[in-house]
């Protein structure tokens, strides 16, 4: 008896439709306008125009294949949906620290087909934009030395730090604040 009841819990756990998500309000911009979408929340007012954001994002997670990376892109999201709620943009530092297999998605046309990557970096162009608007990325080097990337072979403007530790600290240090997720 009990063992029907639990498969009979179970295919109707399975025949319930999952929640699903309404992306209708997630816009991007105003600082990017190609990427890093985000919603506004009502009732919350604006943050206060005057607020300063000094924050790191601690990203090892590859992008999936043919697709930008998501870590990058949720440093992206924090820049646009702040800007879009009052924040001067001029008052948002942003780090990107990579470390482990995300390490490959830093690298240059050049660095790319030297490591026999298939296609284009599809996070390059999204890496450039963020660059030029003072987004500070910042690679691990134990992991650039554990993928065989040298400095040469990265996007220009793209650091490179002794380790994602030492990143995390010396900007820890500056003032700023680490990502949870």
């Amino acid at each position: 008896m009990m063992k029907l009841l639990l498969r009979l819990i179970f295919l109707a756990l399975l025949a319930s439709p999952a929640a699903a998500q309404d992306m209708s309000a997630f816009k991007t911009g105003p600082v990017f306008e190609s990427f890093g979408p985000h919603a506004p929340v009502e009732g919350i007012g604006e943050v206060p125009a005057d607020t300063g954001f000094a924050h790191a994002f601690d990203v090892s997670k590859p992008g999936e294949e043919g697709a930008r990376n998501r870590g990058f892109e949720s440093a992206a999201r924090f820049i646009n949906m702040h800007a879009a709620a009052g924040v001067d943009p001029d008052n948002i530092r942003v780090a990107v620290v990579v470390h482990g297999k995300a390490t490959l998605d830093l690298l240059s046309a050049e660095g790319w087909a030297a490591h026999e990557l298939a296609g284009e970096n599809p996070s390059a162009a999204m890496i450039r934009e963020m660059l030029d608007e003072g987004v500070r990325f910042i690679l691990c080097g134990q992991s650039a030395a554990a993928y065989g990337v040298s400095s040469d072979q990265l996007i220009p403007g793209v650091e490179m730090g002794l380790s994602a530790m030492t990143a995390h600290a010396l900007l820890q240090q500056r003032g700023y604040t680490v990502n949870p997720f």
